[in-house]
């Protein structure tokens, strides 16, 4: 661990937030339904991705051997479950709305219970290698969790179209979070494996089928928005929205694919702790919880 990745170490704790949607609209970007559609993929996507990644961090524990990197992965299995949690409760709010999710969400649930859970293997080395490579996908994730927080944390121009201010804090909590606990996933896969040729293919996996569910959510959203007479989903739309600066550009996302697969890759390289630690000391849904909390005791 290097002097810099030491100092920007933090303690990772669960916040218990909670948020409010009777006032959010559906379009939460004023005007701008592909925007909000395409943000919105993240209800969708995450809640089934972060309680898989608690499952698999479960079955990991027993092969660290460094204490500080188990509190982490400990600090970790609780933010994500936080996580899942709160982007499960937008659905019932996007329902009411007339926009139900449940078709989508059933195929992400069989993507990641069905072709990444469990595989009935014999105990030994095909089970730990299915194991490692479930840890190794992780963190390829975890590097564009990690881009997408860092990119929210900074997307002024969301406020300035008018942002619904709830939605924002969630994101931005959420960012704010994978940013603080941005290196834990690699750490982790370094510690149990660390291969080269695994890091590299796990990273073709997990961008591929983040690209393909992504679309298709987009695509989704967008022909069943019940406001909307021809709804549609492009690359095109992705590509201007980031042009403006309401999604991430794409030219950001490309330039973070090489960063990745540099043997010199570290995720301390990516965003910044003291902002990311700032924004969770004034987020409205985190001191709310901060204050809860201290209630309690």
């Amino acid at each position: 661990m290097s002097n810099k990745q030491a100092s920007e170490r933090v303690a990772l704790k669960a916040r218990k937030v909670s948020f409010s949607w009777e006032e959010t609209p559906l379009h939460w970007v004023p005007g701008d339904p592909f925007t909000t559609h395409t943000i919105n993929v993240l209800h969708l996507l995450l809640p089934a991705g972060e309680r898989w990644f608690v499952h698999v961090y479960k079955q990991v524990l027993p092969y660290i051997r460094d204490e500080r990197l188990r509190e982490d992965v400990m600090g970790f299995i609780g933010q994500e479950a936080m996580h899942s949690q709160a982007h499960d409760e937008v659905l019932p709010h996007l329902k009411e709305l007339g926009l139900d999710p449940t078709p989508y969400t059933a195929q992400v649930d069989w993507f990641f219970e069905k072709l990444l859970g469990d595989r009935t293997l014999p105990p030994g080395r095909a089970r730990t290698w299915w194991l490692m490579e479930r840890v190794a996908i992780i963190a390829a994730i975890e590097h564009y969790t990690a881009f997408l927080g860092n990119w929210v944390l900074n997307a002024e121009e969301l406020d300035r179209r008018g942002a619904d201010p709830t939605m924002l804090d969630l994101l931005r909590w959420h960012g704010a979070e994978e940013v603080e606990h941005r290196s834990v996933a690699f750490d982790l896969f370094q510690h149990v494996d660390g291969g080269y040729r695994r890091r590299v293919r796990t990273w073709a996996t997990a961008f591929a089928a983040l690209v393909f569910l992504w679309q298709r959510g987009a695509r989704f959203f967008m022909e069943n928005d019940p406001t909307l007479i021809d709804g549609r989903a492009s690359f095109k739309e992705f590509y201007v929205r980031g042009r403006r600066g309401t999604l991430p550009a794409t030219g950001d996302m490309l330039r973070s694919v090489p960063r990745y697969l540099s043997r010199a890759y570290h995720p301390s390289q990516e965003g910044s702790t003291e902002q990311a630690v700032a924004y969770l000391a004034s987020s409205p849904a985190a001191v709310a919880a901060l204050a809860a909390e201290k209630g309690a005791r």
